[in-house]
């Protein structure tokens, strides 16, 4: 009977764990697209950019029920942003707490795993959206 909880919860855990995994590599992916279409386009001024890109990403942790309020966006260029065929790459990282585990040591270190996952897109040559 011991083996058979151990066993549960250690699948339990994997299964977090995963779609913890698929949440923050679609949040890296949709990040990097969202950033390299504004730069494209040139819209995004003002912050426009950085709040599409942080809707997104809290959109798809959400689908994958990781906690976005504990996730970063870090957006990075090679060179300038705004110039066609520079690259942006998208950074998220965030912390999946483990099943079963009580509210007070969900915020500790010892009872989340964190997760990592970075993506990269090449603003577009054409200037998709322009005028």
């Amino acid at each position: 009977m011991i083996l058979l909880v151990s066993l549960v919860y250690l699948v339990l855990a994997v299964a977090a764990i995963q779609a913890g995994a698929f949440g923050v590599e679609g949040a890296a992916r949709q990040a990097a697209r969202i950033a390299a279409q504004q730069a494209a386009t040139g819209e995004g001024g003002d912050g426009g950019a950085t709040g599409a890109v942080d809707r997104a990403v809290r959109i798809a942790l959400a689908d994958y029920g990781v906690d976005a309020g504990s996730a970063t966006v870090t957006l990075s260029c090679s060179g300038d942003c705004t110039q066609p065929g520079s690259r942006v790459t998208a950074r998220v990282r965030a912390a999946v707490a483990l099943p079963l585990m009580p509210e007070v040591l969900a915020i500790t270190p010892i009872a989340s795993v964190p997760l990592e996952a970075s993506a990269t897109q090449t603003v577009s040559r054409f200037g998709v959206g322009a005028p």
